[in-house]
């Protein structure tokens, strides 16, 4: 039993009220700052986090009260008045009578007694009452915690007091309205490090406290507790109302980030059955799909798969490998370099797009593979002339001259290509309208992605940044779609293909710490990925191999629920990371693919079954 039968009893009859609090968002008003004093600026370095409880420890020593951790810690100037109640009359002043500047956000300032309560409280009480604009704030919720006295005795007390009650004592109906929340020690439950799981007896023993609490409408706290990411996560989803911590600033870092590392997927996912046609033969290979998911790395095909309730087409894979992603200037690879080595099979310079790193023009796939008599696509989700996409065409030392780049296009094999960025070909700066020098080259062009269906040519180039916009935004199955008409076409030419694909967006997830925008980009790539299987299936002479050019944000995963397809996450940068990324492959050769390898040696793999073939 968590609480005694008369506390029990309580609980009943107080459920009418019953409102749980963990059903609300969490904010950083859900934040105690425990033993604030020994934060280097008290008070104020908890206050301007703007969190909900703060809490100090009260000494009372010839007649002052001094905040400290122990007795003998106490120091001439550190008291309750000069650390809080002035600084916080201050603030309350310049904020036109309420704690904070935002008149619904409130304030709980919880004074832990050390000595005892019976003298403590009433020269505390005392001291209050100097300090109106604080004990009689309606913003502001002053409870007493530590050595405080017999409940019985808590009516002699002003109405501004309030006491943090204990689970396990027994109040009276009179007694419970004093009791501003509830605290108990957390090693009274489990004995947890804070790294892993609670075991589930002792997570349902934590449970059944905090629903008892919750029905009597208060609040609860623990002390004692493990003060790291994996404890905060642990507790914000076990529905404590106060998370305490020393590191208010990175519980505040990790509380206001919440929003976008938490997304539960709402939809069905379905994955396509594979029938793994020639998987594991070394037979003919005609055509080659190469899929990109920029800045896709395991914890965002995790993400993926968790929120997809365990539906994902690229754990369907049975030939997987790892590849090694540095460029040849650095641990960390940008794009460019990333898709340059497995465009052409070398590693070149950050930046760089199809050159190596003297600058010297490299040969990409698409361009080998045209004296063989094979076409050749390229899609993105995003800027044709970005890094991935650009690195099968183009060939310049700088990624960002988005006009020159499209200007190789002019130049390339490549048949068709489908992405955003129409400017980069029709409003030059130099001048040129290289969408008429296309259409001079039999290309059928349009910046409208809605006009994809009606095309019949063989060459083609569709731009429409309309349609290149996030998931969220309404890009829809563009990719998919994309993927589709382009295979249709190409599949028309008796000498095979090689396509390449890019989920873009993934990467924009990790820039942004956005779980969202990285759950959702990766299951729309995911189903492009479904849709090409069945064209292999189909097919039964192409090879489809699946990867990243690096892992962007630093993933990991904290929390994840597969039947409610919830998950949360935690990034550790903004940008790229050194990871290893997978390697899937399905179809004839796909065998060849297994193993930790450099990303140059998916441009060799590939044009080793295409020369062996053609």
């Amino acid at each position: 039993m968590f609480l005694k039968k008369a506390f029990l009893s309580l609980v009943l009859l107080f459920s009418l009220q019953y409102n749980l609090a963990a059903q609300s968002p969490y904010t950083v008003a859900n934040i105690h700052a425990h033993n604030d004093y020994q934060q280097p600026i008290p008070l104020l370095s908890a206050y301007y986090r703007q969190v909900g409880s703060i809490e100090a420890d009260i000494f009372l020593r010839n007649g002052e009260l001094y905040v400290a951790h122990e007795q003998e810690e106490i120091q001439p100037d550190r008291t309750l008045e000069s650390l809080y109640l002035k600084p916080l009359q201050k603030l309350i002043q310049k904020n036109n009578g309420n704690p904070y500047s935002q008149p619904e956000r409130k304030l709980q300032l919880l004074l832990d007694l050390k000595t005892d309560g019976k003298t403590t409280l009433p020269a505390l009480v005392k001291v209050l009452e100097k300090f109106p604009e604080i004990s009689h704030n309606q913003g502001i919720q002053l409870v007493i915690s530590g050595n405080k006295p017999a409940p019985s005795t808590w009516a002699q007390y002003p109405d501004f007091i309030h006491f943090d009650g204990n689970p396990a004592q027994h109040y009276s109906l009179d007694e419970l309205k004093r009791v501003a929340l509830f605290s108990d020690n957390f090693r009274k439950y489990t004995q947890w490090n804070g790294k892993g799981l609670i075991v589930e007896n002792e997570r349902n023993s934590i449970s059944g406290l905090i629903d008892s609490v919750h029905h009597l409408n208060k609040k609860l706290r623990f002390w004692a507790t493990p003060d790291n990411v994996n404890t905060w996560q642990t507790l914000v989803h076990l529905g404590v109302d106060y998370v305490g911590t020393d590191d208010v600033a990175g519980l505040s870092n990790y509380i206001e980030d919440l929003p976008k590392n938490e997304y539960q997927h709402k939809a069905p996912v379905t994955v396509y059955s594979p029938k793994y046609r020639n998987n594991d033969q070394r037979r003919k290979v005609k055509n080659v799909i190469l899929l990109i998911g920029d800045g896709m790395g395991l914890a965002q095909i995790y993400a993926g798969y968790t929120a997809a309730a365990g539906q994902l087409n690229l754990f369907q894979f049975l030939n997987i490998g790892l590849s090694k992603t540095a460029s040849s200037d650095g641990y960390i690879t940008d794009s460019a370099a990333g898709a340059t080595a497995m465009a052409t099979g070398q590693k070149t310079n950050n930046r760089y797009i199809g050159v190596d790193p003297a600058g010297n023009s490299l040969t990409s796939i698409p361009e080998l593979i045209a004296a063989k008599g094979m076409k050749s696509g390229i899609i993105s989700v995003g800027d044709v002339t970005d890094a991935t996409p650009a690195s099968f065409y183009a060939h310049q030392t700088e990624r960002s001259l988005s006009e020159a780049i499209a200007a190789d296009f002019i130049k390339s094999p490549v048949d068709i290509l489908i992405g955003g960025n129409y400017n980069a070909f029709s409003k030059r700066k130099d001048g040129q309208n290289l969408i008429s020098q296309l259409q001079e080259k039999g290309y059928v062009t349009t910046n409208q992605f809605s006009a994809l269906d009606a095309i019949s040519a063989s060459k083609f180039v569709v731009l429409d940044d309309n349609a290149v916009t996030s998931i969220q935004n309404g890009r829809g199955d563009f990719l998919a779609k994309s993927l589709n008409k382009s295979l249709e076409v190409l599949s028309k030419n008796k000498g095979g293909f090689f396509l390449m694909a890019e989920g873009a967006q993934i990467d924009r997830g990790g820039h942004q710490n956005n779980m969202s925008v990285t759950v959702q980009e990766m299951l729309d790539f995911d189903k492009a990925v479904g849709e090409a299987m069945k064209f292999v299936d189909e097919d039964g002479e192409t090879l489809l191999i699946v990867t990243a050019d690096h892992e962007t944000g630093g993933l990991s995963l904290l929390h994840g629920d597969m039947r409610k397809g919830a998950v949360t996450g935690n990034f550790s940068t903004d940008d790229h990371t050194a990871l290893p990324v997978p390697v899937f492959a399905y179809g004839p050769h796909s065998l060849d693919f297994r193993g930790v390898y450099e990303n140059t040696a998916l441009f060799k793999m590939i044009m080793q079954v295409i020369n062996k073939y053609h």
